[in-house]
């Protein structure tokens, strides 16, 4: 397996004084899910937003470092933000579908990009449906609005609607923490297949979903990178005390 980034270096502070990451450095392999954990405040969400410079719209007082995509800097000024986002879509915790239907939910980037061949737009929207595994249960009512669907099915087309858009890399910011136990299973089997054609990183919303999805495993505390491995071995035998105590209930 390769890197397909490079995190070197990597510090962030926030201007109301907050340092938010600090010194972090680490490699994210192609084609697996990579988990970032940690308790709240670590810094977890602010590596996410990184990778797709959505941190460009907050107020950052201090920035240091590089990320490299497939050897290219993308914190570099002269980056196009637009394509990156295409190339690093994001899945958030709450599915947002727009009041449209499920159709146009999913096509609305590539339309957006200057897409307007029928044929291509539905096509989009089959492969689109079937990766996020959905397709089966909204493939004959793909006209009705999204938002009339259950919390698990909108964060499904959600995930369609990045995945229509082609990315390289997928970024989840805690996608199951307000979905039942069934939709959360629905959407980490999702998982299992898209990493076979993506790179996945996911901020889990439980400890327990880390442990069940992660390839490699990041574990964070206070901004800084603790400990990071194989999934397997960190969730079993953790070589940092810290971590171990976290995993195991003693703090956070």
């Amino acid at each position: 397996m390769v890197d397909k980034i490079l995190i070197e270096n990597l510090s962030l502070q926030y201007s109301d004084g907050a340092e938010s990451l600090r010194n972090v450095s680490m490699g994210i392999r192609e084609n697996a899910v990579t988990v970032l954990f940690g308790p709240a405040g670590g810094g977890k969400s602010t590596l996410l937003r990184c990778l797709n410079r959505l941190n460009d719209l907050t107020d950052i007082k201090t920035s240091s470092g590089q990320i490299l995509i497939d050897g290219e800097n993308i914190l570099d000024p002269k980056t196009d933000v637009i394509a990156l986002r295409r190339k690093v879509g994001m899945v958030f915790a709450r599915p947002v579908p727009l009041p449209m239907s499920i159709r146009e939910n999913v096509v609305y980037g590539l339309e957006l990009a200057g897409e307007t061949r029928g044929s291509k737009l539905n096509e989009a929207v089959e492969r689109s449906l079937k990766l996020a595994a959905i397709w089966d249960e909204v493939k004959d009512r793909l006209d009705e609005p999204a938002v009339a669907l259950s919390g698990g099915q909108q964060q499904r087309v959600c995930l369609a609607r990045v995945l229509a858009l082609q990315p390289e890399i997928i970024l989840l910011d805690e996608p199951t923490s307000g979905l039942d136990p069934i939709s959360t299973g629905k959407v980490e089997d999702a998982l299992l297949e898209l990493k076979k054609e993506f790179t996945i990183i996911l901020v889990p919303h439980s400890i327990q979903q880390a442990a069940r999805t992660a390839d490699y495993a990041a574990f964070f505390l206070t901004g800084e990178l603790v400990e990071y491995g194989e999934g397997k071995s960190l969730f079993t035998i953790p070589k940092q005390k810290k971590t171990e105590d976290y995993i195991m209930g003693r703090f956070g």
